[in-house]
């Protein structure tokens, strides 16, 4: 398990069936490792994630979880390799380890899980400060951006199984991508290098190469990304929680258009043919 650690995807040489043939071909394949997280030395979460960005995952899934509330609530972060995964441990403040303490919930994650171990209902849902951004960008930048995001995942196009979370700004220009077998992880795994990087949110938008349910904006309201474009479909629950949030979301962005739902920002500038 170790030696995964240092590299993303593995070579096997799957047998390839073909109406018109076989072969036997070398193919690389995806790396997953459970990862386990631990908070002032209590274990708090084992999530399925890909071996790569660890820190920013760290980080960005202790913000989007509610865990600390800024990048300096983390007073130390090691990352430790196991004969069965990855250790991460983190050193977080007094008080932000008092409300998890409250807090008190067991995930034991999965790759598509984001509600694993929440006993409370009021717990599945936390309440969201409406995202402040000046941001105004041209509809068709944010189209073209995610025509464009597909030559940037350098693993996906390995292996064809990783998700990919991207931060885009009003220019079009990528500013940073991740990717991750789970589409929360890719998003956290961003957000996180968001944060350690000091890059402002509410500056740009994110792409993400999935559906978008309710967590997915959740995390982005949570960090205060102003807006959100999913490649797929998004549902009723994510739809009122962008509303409430003041999140523009963007649904089905793909060659022949784009879905958008809610824009209560009016940050999208449309301009007629």
């Amino acid at each position: 398990m170790k030696d995964k650690l240092s590299k993303p995807t593995t070579l096997w040489q799957p047998h390839i069936w073909r109406p018109d043939g076989s072969r036997q071909e070398e193919r690389h394949v995806a790396c997953e490792i459970p990862l386990a997280l631990e908070y002032n030395c209590i274990s708090h979460a084992v999530m399925m994630t890909s071996p790569t960005d660890i820190r920013d995952f760290a980080t960005g899934f202790s913000l989007t979880e509610g865990i600390i509330d800024r990048l300096s609530d983390i007073i130390d972060l090691t990352i430790t390799p196991d004969d069965k995964g990855v250790i991460v441990s983190l050193e977080i403040t007094p008080d932000c380890f008092s409300r998890l303490d409250r807090f008190k919930r067991s995930l034991a994650g999965r790759t598509g899980c984001g509600l694993c171990g929440v006993d409370r209902l009021d717990h599945a849902i936390r309440p969201l400060v409406p995202v402040k951004s000046q941001l105004k960008v041209n509809a068709e930048i944010v189209h073209n951006s995610m025509q464009n995001i597909s030559e940037r995942q350098i693993l996906n196009r390995k292996t064809g199984a990783l998700h990919a979370a991207a931060f885009v700004n009003a220019r079009g220009e990528f500013l940073c991508i991740r990717e991750d077998i789970g589409r929360h992880n890719a998003l956290d795994k961003l957000i996180g290098h968001l944060m350690q990087e000091d890059i402002d949110p509410a500056d740009g938008f994110v792409l993400i190469t999935s559906r978008c349910s309710f967590e997915m904006v959740h995390k982005c309201a949570t960090f205060g990304i102003p807006l959100l474009a999913a490649v797929s479909a998004t549902t009723d629950l994510a739809l009122t929680l962008a509303e409430q949030s003041d999140l523009t979301l963007i649904a089905f962005t793909r060659r022949d258009g784009m879905n958008i739902y809610c824009d209560p920002g009016q940050r999208l500038i449309f301009q007629d043919k």
